[in-house]
């Protein structure tokens, strides 16, 4: 073999060095380029579900995440005069955003924001408006020209308590009956003798 052969098989060499080291190049700038692209969706992902509220099946109307606030509030509610017990397993634990515990039927227990009174009452099944109370086995107390249902959030009449969600301490009367100023300033101060178990 003559040094012109030599030298043309050297030159052969050393493009197709050059051709690899071209095609190495170019196939991990490709590489780099679609592994940087995946990383820019990922991240625009991760960034748009961490941004967006939760919403599963059977997430209350306009709650936040479960388990950002957990706020407890007293409830009394009394028809004619007496006491409605939610301390029966029938009340109980209805809904992990909002419901009665541990056998106590005056402690509501909220665990998420933006949940209302009304969804509590709502899971319970009991059908409330601000005209009515109606139970679960369907008795009906609706204002009429002899009784009225009434509302009142920390000693102050409300026209209903549907979209109130209660803070910590608060405190809530629903009576229906034909009471006396006298014996609703009665059920209140029964309602502030009520201990708010955490």
């Amino acid at each position: 073999m003559g040094k012109k052969a030599r030298k043309e098989r050297v030159e052969k060499r050393e493009d197709f060095a050059v051709k690899r080291s071209r095609e190495k190049r170019k196939n991990a700038l490709v590489a780099a380029g679609v592994f940087g692209l995946i990383a820019v969706i990922v991240g625009y992902s991760v960034y748009t579900f961490m941004s967006q509220p939760v919403s599963t099946p059977g997430t209350p109307p306009g709650a936040g995440v479960f388990g950002d606030e957990h706020e407890h509030v007293s409830v009394l509610v009394r028809i004619f005069g007496d006491k409605f017990d939610f301390s029966g397993p029938a009340f109980q634990i209805k809904n992990r955003w909002i419901h009665f515990e541990g056998r106590d039927g005056d402690t509501v227990h909220r665990h998420s924001s933006g949940v209302t009174s009304g969804y509590l009452f709502e899971t319970l099944g009991i059908d409330l408006t601000s005209e009515c109370f109606i139970f679960p086995d369907g008795r009906e107390f609706c204002n009429n020209e002899d009784y009225s249902l009434k509302f009142y959030i920390n000693h102050e009449p409300v026209p209903s308590i549907l979209n109130y969600v209660g803070n910590e301490g608060d405190k809530i009367l629903i009576s229906y009956g034909d009471e006396t100023l006298e014996q609703l300033d009665e059920q209140l101060e029964e309602l502030d003798s009520q201990i708010i178990l955490k």
